[in-house]
């Protein structure tokens, strides 16, 4: 259990960094904090809005925080992953309905990262051919990852011997 649990707290923060990819790559290309600020900003006006930057930082907060309490042994790592799963999954949802309409696309094109997100997630599924909405296929992976860890940080009860008292 310990290794799944492992597993999971690096899968999670893999996720989390893949998220806030977009706006880590200034500072690996050793840019400074200002162009990282300038980029946030940029989305803010592009049309994401405060709440969409939001519902995006959130997710990426709540995912790590998540991963901090799955490896310290924390049942309540479910509750802060399943929040964050809220988060993103209104945000991949808005962002897949606003794929629809052409006046929505440069809006999405500048949002969520620069549309790298909802681009990124295109791109993994195409090669592979499925049949399945790349957004359905991630949200579904997401909600058994949360169900593995509502498993995996239930506590577990201490079995007494036959003729134990409790107390």
């Amino acid at each position: 259990m310990k290794f799944v649990r492992i597993v999971l707290v690096l899968a999670v923060i893999g996720y989390a960094g893949w998220l806030a990819w977009p706006f880590l790559t200034p500072f690996f290309e050793g840019a400074p904090l200002d162009v990282a600020l300038e980029r946030a900003r940029g989305m803010i006006e592009a049309g994401a809005g405060i709440s969409g930057a939001t519902l995006w930082v959130g997710a990426v907060l709540l995912y790590l925080i998540a991963a901090l309490m799955l490896g310290a042994g924390n049942p309540r790592a479910a509750i802060a992953y399943f929040l964050g799963f809220i988060a993103d999954a209104v945000l991949r949802l808005a962002i897949d309905r606003g794929r629809a309409g052409p006046a929505e696309a440069s809006i999405q094109a500048q949002t969520y990262g620069g549309g790298e997100l909802s681009q990124r997630s295109a791109e993994a599924v195409a090669p592979v051919g499925l049949p399945v909405d790349p957004t359905w296929l991630i949200l579904g992976t997401l909600l058994v990852i949360g169900l593995i860890i509502v498993a995996v940080s239930r506590r577990r009860g201490r079995r007494r011997a036959p003729g134990q008292l409790a107390g």
